[in-house]
């Protein structure tokens, strides 16, 4: 779930200055054992809606290049989603089945709290709707709420169907067709979200093939929707229509390009390019149709926008459904610019944000 190191700087603060970060605020605490960072990466659209993942990072250092990095995608998810959200995120240090405490959670739902609205969190990797319940007893600045209690419930699966409609734009573009009917979709990763696109594409007639870190859950998926089971490592070898990241992100790098056998690339994975300046380009050279990732699974944020700024599951669909004309508009964008379309999604995201600076500069 860690994403690979991009960022050039060393220092601290340079890593922060180098993506224009707002703020970043480490959260300690001895009694619990809490140690976590929230990153504010912009706040220009709105106040910073983004998860909290729990997760036993190799070093703090790693945590820090993962919260600036997934707060930098949460601005952009959000501006070209047409949200009035800034985009954050937080990290909370430490394995989740061992750690991971009432009291902990609430701890750090007080941190949030004292930022006063600037940060709202929701639940990412590792994290549910109860443990939300918690920090929501600390704090006010909390989405992705049980139903029970008025939330917005579980947003994964609204996340999978905005991926399901951004893989059926790129397969378009692809293909000439958006059905996947026949199609043959290897999916990375088959967590929460995982799980409900595979539901999606079993019942559109795709062919598939998953692997997941967890043998047992790969197993009953397989088992569920008629899959294939391959290795971790093997799924990059597969001879597919389309390869699907659900679960790590940096999954594009210097060693899978090569062995990819796809034309479409199109999942709900965070930062799936190690170097977005490298690889993005890198898939264009090959042929391959990369749906971006901040664009196509940005659905979780629309569910729990919703329950934040005001609105209902209809309206919360319809505008994920938007998400494959969003993918056509920029796929079009890309290849009229002679560009890749992580970087058409990311000046248009700019764009927005630039634009709305502009209407906010006065009081």
């Amino acid at each position: 779930m860690v994403e690979t190191k991009v960022l050039t700087e060393t220092s601290v603060f340079g890593q922060i200055a180098e993506h224009q970060h707002e703020q970043v605020v480490f959260c300690h605490d001895h009694e619990t054992g809490l140690r976590a960072i929230i990153g504010i990466h912009n706040t220009v659209l709105g106040p910073a809606l983004g998860g909290t993942r729990m997760w036993h990072y190799t070093s703090e250092a790693e945590a820090l290049n993962d919260v600036l990095r997934l707060s930098r995608g949460m601005t952009y998810k959000a501006a070209i989603s047409g949200l009035n959200l800034g985009g954050g995120k937080a990290v909370i240090i430490g394995d989740a089945k061992t750690m991971k405490t009432e009291a902990l959670l609430r701890k750090f739902g007080r941190f949030v709290q004292n930022l006063n609205g600037k940060y709202i969190t929701a639940e990412d990797v590792n994290m549910t709707t109860k443990d939300m319940e918690y920090i929501r007893m600390e704090t006010k600045h909390v989405s992705g709420l049980p139903e029970s209690m008025g939330g917005s419930g579980d947003p994964s699966p609204v996340t999978a169907y905005g991926t399901y409609m951004g893989m059926k734009a790129a397969a378009n573009k692809a293909f000439g067709s958006d059905s996947l009917a026949g199609k043959r979709i290897a999916v990375q990763g088959v967590g929460h979200v995982g799980t409900y696109l595979l539901e999606y594409l079993q019942k559109e007639g795709a062919k598939l093939v998953l692997t997941d870190y967890y043998e047992d859950r790969a197993l009953e998926a397989a088992a569920r929707f008629g899959a294939k089971v391959v290795g971790l490592d093997e799924i990059y070898d597969q001879d597919v229509d389309i390869y699907s990241p659900c679960a790590l992100g940096a999954t594009l790098n210097d060693d899978t390009l090569r062995r990819l056998k796809c034309q479409v690339v199109a999942g709900c994975a965070n930062n799936q390019l190690a170097d977005e300046n490298v690889h993005g380009p890198a898939l264009v050279e090959r042929g391959i149709i990369y749906a971006p990732d901040f664009l196509i699974n940005a659905g979780g944020l629309i569910n729990v926008c919703s329950e934040v700024q005001g609105g209902n599951r209809e309206s919360v669909m319809t505008q994920t459904e938007r998400i494959y004309d969003i993918t056509t508009q920029v796929l079009n964008r890309a290849t009229q610019e002679g560009s890749h379309p992580q970087a058409a999604a990311t000046r248009q995201a700019e764009e927005r944000i630039k634009a709305i600076g502009k209407v906010k500069s006065t009081y």
